[in-house]
């Protein structure tokens, strides 16, 4: 009798410390998850006060350009005018590197025009980087490029390239960044979190559309969530619509927490959604 309650207590001893090593681990886990958060807010300041920059500089240079073009039309037009307009040019363009440097584009100038270098970072992690050969004369065009194709690069510059420089290249880095965090969130996921996902993360080309099946535990018991993600918005790496659902034989209590899943898809990175949801399951797994 004696012996069973020593067994007894040493097997609740050893639970209690297999319980104080799970809620040791659950707090440096999230304590490292505040210091990313941290980390990513310190950044996204830093973003914020460079676009203010930039703005004020594009403001400045737009400034400069009403008050070039004013000056021409007091000129005399027929004896100036393409002088006029090739030096509008050059100006515009060594104004718009200037302010493109702060929003990760880098320009040099060539014989025939200038060769530009966009460059993506999603939330601090440099990605990849694009580049665009212009050329000036006689008129802007674009001589060579390194940009994917499912990129609407023509349409961009259909709407831009001759009248705004500097907006062309500025919505064309929206749409690069966008899509490399839409695909770096992708990757993350299918690296990190490949023994939750059941069969194959399908993406397009764009990675605009992610439709995908995870696990989920009730009761002892694994129940498959579907995905949908669809970024309508190509200049965003936050998906405009979401679902997720169950199968029908799933407790009730999943359909609430599918909901949960779907509002946290549309307001965090997919790969930091995953992440808090194995923090979740270990706290509610550690509790006595």
């Amino acid at each position: 009798m004696e012996e069973g309650r020593r067994n007894s207590a040493d097997g609740v001893f050893a639970h209690l410390e297999r319980l104080e090593a799970q809620a040791r681990e659950v707090a440096l886990k999230q304590e490292k998850i505040k210091q990313q958060e941290e980390k990513r807010a310190r950044l996204k300041a830093r973003v914020r006060e460079l676009k203010l920059q930039r703005d004020k500089l594009r403001a400045k240079v737009h400034l400069q350009q009403k008050q070039l073009r004013e000056k021409k039309v007091m000129s005399d037009p027929a004896k100036h005018s393409a002088r006029a307009v090739l030096e509008w040019k050059i100006k515009n363009i060594k104004a718009m590197l200037q302010v493109s440097y702060l929003a990760g584009i880098s320009g040099k100038r060539t014989k025939q025009g200038v060769c530009f270098c966009i460059s993506t970072a999603y939330e601090g992690t440099y990605l990849d980087s694009y580049y665009l050969h212009l050329l000036v004369k006689p008129e802007v065009q674009i001589h060579q490029h390194s940009v994917p194709t499912f990129i609407p690069l023509e349409q961009i510059a259909k709407k831009y390239l001759q009248t705004d420089i500097g907006r062309f290249l500025s919505v064309l880095s929206d749409h690069l960044n966008a899509y490399a965090g839409r695909r770096y969130q992708a990757d993350q996921l299918q690296e990190h979190f490949s023994d939750q996902i059941e069969g194959t993360l399908q993406r397009n080309s764009l990675c605009n559309l992610l439709v995908f099946n995870y696990k989920v535990s009730s009761k002892s018991k694994t129940f498959p969530f579907h995905v949908r993600l669809l970024y309508g918005d190509l200049c965003c790496s936050l998906p405009t619509e979401v679902n997720v659902s169950c199968t029908p034989d799933a407790p009730a209590s999943l359909a609430e927490m599918a909901a949960a899943h779907s509002d946290l898809f549309s307001r965090v990175a997919l790969h930091k959604a995953f992440r808090s949801f194995g923090s979740a399951e270990e706290s509610v797994d550690g509790a006595p």
